[in-house]
């Protein structure tokens, strides 16, 4: 997908092109976005997801909103179209940090038309600078497994590669990395419940790019480590906090606890704009609760004449509640390294690392 690249988020200067990832690996569609609501409404139900493209998505929802507005903005209006932009999903650091950006570059600036052309450039400056952030994250991670080494084991957890961001990938990046420095690899991807960003996207990405991969439900991580050789886990992330507590894809602290009591290195894979130094701990994180339903119902259950088992494709009684929490927070001490554009560290060196970014 990288081979020629692929680009789920394409901005055509009159509106937003976004991959529906809500319907892959079954179709391949574009959603035309014409409006900022438009644009909330594709990051709430997750058309877009992965937090570098949420938040480039945001800044180009930002910009269709300008272009609707004529003539003098004022302050309230201005944040208004900013704060509903933000709200859309709270847990992932890099769209507030986007709209802040956004603040920011317009400041003194009070012409719509000026400001769709400040946002705008913008959003186009976030695509090409993740992009490269990716591809630096990917070759940095290479100094993390053995040079002698031909073939490596890897567990993956969500989607963390093109589909996730600009283009290319953070832990998906470094995979494609270590493929294209001649190595094998073979990648086991979590399935991740409820909303099946593992079976759907991962696997559909490294299908696409030839890479061999297996998908595994979310508790036979534990049965795996324990009876093959894994190499390593790679995860993304949504926000770190300074200690190194890192907010991911609901799951990811139960794989993280299992590779600690099977010695397999964890690593997060996280650009810049991914760690929150104002956050001591990942106690504070704002953890993402999602519909009940994503978790109660699903339509593969089906008999012969294509009639659903359960009514509807529920999977579960009729009126039986669920917690649907959409991240957790896998602690500091299960980490081995963070995979960044600018170097692998351990959780205690995040301070001072991003005090040199």
């Amino acid at each position: 997908m990288t081979h020629p690249e692929f680009l789920p988020i394409q901005w055509k200067s009159t509106h937003l092109e976004l991959l529906d990832q809500r319907i892959l690996p079954g179709k391949k569609e574009f959603l035309k976005i014409v409006s900022v609501e438009e644009t909330i409404l594709a990051i709430r139900e997750m058309a877009v997801r992965g937090a570098p493209a949420i938040a480039i998505t945001g800044v180009f929802g930002l910009t269709l909103g300008a272009k609707s507005r004529v003539g003098v903005a004022s302050s309230k209006d201005i944040d208004s179209l900013l704060t509903s932009v933000l709200e859309s999903r709270p847990t992932a650091v890099n769209l507030s940090y986007a709209i802040r950006e956004a603040k920011n570059r317009i400041q003194g600036i009070t012409d719509w038309s000026l400001i769709t052309e400040v946002w705008e450039s913008y959003g186009k400056e976030m695509v090409k600078l993740d992009l490269s952030a990716n591809r630096a994250l990917g070759e940095n991670g290479l100094s993390l497994f053995p040079k002698d080494q031909s073939e490596y084991h890897i567990i993956t957890h969500c989607n963390t590669g093109a589909l996730a961001t600009a283009g290319h990938g953070t832990a998906l990046g470094v995979i494609r990395s270590l493929r294209d420095a001649g190595k094998k690899v073979i990648v086991y991807a979590d399935e991740t419940r409820p909303f099946l960003q593992g079976s759907r996207l991962t696997a559909f990405e490294m299908m696409e790019e030839g890479i061999e991969c297996y998908i595994i439900t979310d508790g036979m991580s534990g049965w795996l480590m324990n009876h093959r050789k894994i190499d390593a886990v790679l995860v993304g992330c949504d926000r770190v906090a300074a200690n190194g507590d890192t907010a991911n894809k609901i799951g990811t602290y139960n794989l993280g606890i299992v590779a600690k009591e099977h010695g397999v290195p964890f690593y997060v894979c996280a650009t810049k704009d991914s760690f929150d130094l104002n956050l001591k701990t990942g106690d504070e994180i704002p953890i993402e609760m999602r519909k009940e339903s994503e978790v109660t119902q699903f339509d593969f259950l089906k008999t012969e004449d294509g009639k659903f088992l359960f009514p509807e494709g529920k999977t579960s009684p009729i009126g039986a509640r669920a917690l649907n929490p959409s991240f957790d927070v896998t602690k500091a001490h299960l980490i081995k390294n963070f995979i960044t554009e600018f170097g692998c560290f351990v959780p205690e060196e995040i301070s001072v690392r991003l005090k040199n970014v």
